[in-house]
C-alpha cells in the first residue's frame, strides 16, 4: 500500500496546477489543514482564501469569484458541506451554473471515530439530485491527480469526494485514460458485474479476486464518475453478466447502486444487489471495522 491518501493527492495536483493556472482559487471553512492544502497556502498565498468555519459563505463566495472569471475550488469537510451549505449550492452554483468544484474531503466513513456528526453518508444522494451538477469519486491517488487535472478545464459545477486515509493504487500509474463520465473497465468478467466508486473499488478488485477461487469470473467497473452515469458501459454490461453488484461507501439510498439500478431497470433489467450503508445511524469506530 502506498502511504498517500487522496486527499494528499489532490493538494500536491492543486500546488502543480495553480502554478501553471494563476486563475485557480482554493477555498476552505478552516480545513486547510485536513484538506492537506497547506502547500498550496504556502507556495500560492494570493491564490488562496480561507472562510472560516462558514460554509455557507464559503460556497456564496466561490461562487462570486467563478462569476469573475476564476475558477475556484473548494476543499472542506464532506460532511458539512453536503448539509450546511446546501443551498448556497442548489442556489448560487447548480441554479446558477457557476464553475466551481467542490471537494468535500474525509468523505463516507472516513473520519470513523468522530461518529455519525462526522460521517458523511447523503452527500452523493443529494449531490446528484441536483440538476447540472456533476459528481466524481477518484479512487486512488493517480486518478485524483487525473481529476483535479481535468476539473481545471471542465467548465460547470462539480462534487468531489475523496477519503481521509491512504489507500491502495489501483492503478500503475495516471496514463489509464481517465476521462469524466467514463467508467473504467478494470477486469473483465462473464458471470457477475461488480460496479465501484471512490475507495470501494479496491474492494471490488478484492472481492473479484475470491470469487475467482470459486469458479466465478467477474466483470469489475470503476464508475469514479456517478453523475453524468456511463449507461451504455452498465447496459453492456448488464447484457453480458446478468448479475450486477455495487458497492459504495455511501447510504444506499440515492447513491451509486440507486443510480446504476435507475438505468438497469429502464434499459436491460437483470437481478442487482446493492451494498452500502444500511438506513440507519452510523456507529464510531474504524473505518474498516464500521464498514
Amino acid at each position: 500500500m502506498n502511504n498517500i491518501s487522496n486527499k494528499e493527492a489532490m493538494g500536491e495536483t492543486l500546488v502543480k496546477m495553480g502554478k501553471i493556472d494563476r486563475d485557480i482559487i482554493v477555498l476552505t471553512s478552516d480545513a486547510r489543514n485536513s484538506s492537506s492544502i497547506t502547500n498550496f497556502v504556502k507556495e500560492l498565498p494570493e491564490q488562496f482564501v480561507e472562510v472560516g468555519i462558514a460554509e455557507q459563505n464559503l460556497v456564496s463566495i466561490a461562487a462570486g469569484l467563478a462569476a469573475s472569471g476564476k475558477k475556484p475550488f473548494i476543499t472542506s469537510p464532506a460532511c458539512f458541506l453536503s448539509s450546511r451549505s446546501l443551498e448556497q449550492i442548489k442556489i448560487d452554483v447548480a441554479y446558477s451554473k457557476t464553475n466551481v468544484k467542490i471537494i468535500g474531503i474525509s468523505g463516507g466513513i472516513s473520519y470513523g471515530a468522530l461518529g455519525m456528526s462526522h460521517h458523511s453518508l447523503q452527500d452523493i444522494s443529494v449531490m446528484r439530485t441536483l440538476p447540472g451538477i456533476a459528481v466524481i469519486l477518484p479512487a486512488d491517488r493517480y486518478e485524483t491527480q487525473n481529476m483535479v487535472e481535468a476539473l481545471v478545464n471542465y467548465k460547470g459545477p462539480v462534487y468531489a469526494r475523496i477519503g481521509r486515509n491512504p489507500v491502495p493504487d489501483i492503478y500503475e500509474s495516471k496514463k489509464y485514460g481517465f476521462k469524466i463520465g467514463k467508467a473504467v473497465t478494470l477486469k473483465d468478467g462473464s458471470d457477475i458485474t461488480i460496479i465501484a466508486s471512490g475507495e470501494t473499488v479496491k474492494i471490488a478488485i478484492d472481492s473479484a479476486s475470491e470469487l475467482q477461487k470459486a469458479g466465478i469470473i467477474c466483470k469489475v467497473l470503476n464508475m469514479h464518475t456517478i453523475k453524468p452515469l456511463d449507461k451504455n458501459a452498465i447496459i453492456k454490461a448488464a447484457e453480458e453478466t446478468g448479475h450486477i453488484i455495487t458497492i459504495e461507501e455511501s447510504s444506499i439510498h440515492g447513491g451509486l447502486g440507486a443510480a446504476v439500478a435507475e438505468v438497469v431497470v429502464q434499459n436491460h433489467p437483470v437481478y442487482m444487489e446493492i451494498i452500502g450503508i444500511p438506513d440507519e445511524p452510523v456507529i464510531t469506530g474504524n473505518p474498516v471495522q464500521i464498514y
